[in-house]
C-alpha cells in the first residue's frame, strides 16, 4: 500500500472523530438530543475505521499476526458500534421524544462499548509489539501515544476534552508507528537490492 494512502487511513479517521468531538455535549440533555443523535449517526462509519491503525501497522511488521490484529478490530467494529447505535443514536432520539428508557439503554451500551473497547486495546497492545520488534526505541513514541489513546478513548469515548484528545494521540501514533514499520521494510529493502549487486 502506499505510504500516503496508508497514513491518510490511520490518521483521517480519529482526526475526523476528535474534530465531531469538539462539539460532543458534554451530558444529554433534551435541548442537545438532536445533535447527540445526528453526530453519533454521522461518526457509525467512522467509528469502525479506527481499527485499520492497528491493523495496518501490524500488517506491515509480521501478517500472520496481524490476522489476530484484524479479528480483534472486528469485534471492537461490532462491538463500539453497538455502543454508538444504542447510547448514541437510540439515546438521542428517546430524549428527544422524552420517552425515558435512557436508564435502560445505557448501561447496556456502555457493557456492549467496553467489549469493543477491549478488543481495541488488545488490537493495539499487540500492534505495538509486533512494530516494536523493529526496533523498541524508535516505536517507542508511537507505542506511548496510541496505548495512552486507546485508554484514553476507552473511559472518555470521544467527550471534550480528553476524548478528543485520545483521538488526536491515535492519530499520531498509528501514523508514527507505520512510518517506523515501513522504514525498517525501505531499509531491509534497500540492503537486498545492494546485496544482489
Amino acid at each position: 500500500m502506499d505510504r500516503r494512502l496508508a497514513l491518510a487511513a490511520v490518521a483521517a479517521p480519529p482526526l475526523f472523530t476528535a474534530a465531531l468531538g469538539l462539539t460532543h455535549p458534554a451530558r444529554l440533555t433534551v435541548e442537545d438530543a438532536e445533535h447527540w443523535q445526528m453526530m453519533h449517526t454521522v461518526l457509525l462509519p467512522v467509528f469502525p475505521l479506527l481499527a485499520l491503525g492497528p491493523w495496518l501497522a501490524a500488517r506491515a511488521v509480521h501478517r500472520p499476526a496481524a490476522v489476530v490484529v484484524g479479528l480483534l478490530g472486528y469485534v471492537y467494529a461490532c462491538f463500539y458500534t453497538s455502543l454508538d447505535v444504542l447510547a448514541g443514536i437510540a439515546g438521542g432520539a428517546i430524549k428527544a421524544a422524552e420517552a425515558g428508557g435512557l436508564g435502560i439503554v445505557f448501561p447496556v451500551a456502555g457493557d456492549l462499548g467496553d467489549i469493543g473497547s477491549y478488543a481495541y486495546l488488545g488490537a493495539t497492545a499487540l500492534a505495538v509489539g509486533l512494530v516494536s520488534r523493529r526496533g523498541v526505541v524508535r516505536a517507542l513514541p508511537g507505542a506511548a501515544l496510541v496505548l495512552v489513546g486507546a485508554v484514553m478513548f476507552w473511559q472518555e469515548h470521544v467527550y471534550r476534552p480528553w476524548g478528543v484528545l485520545s483521538m488526536v494521540l491515535l492519530a499520531a501514533g498509528w501514523s508514527w508507528l507505520l512510518l517506523v514499520a515501513q522504514r525498517h521494510d525501505d531499509v531491509a529493502g534497500r540492503a537486498a537490492a545492494g546485496a544482489v549487486r
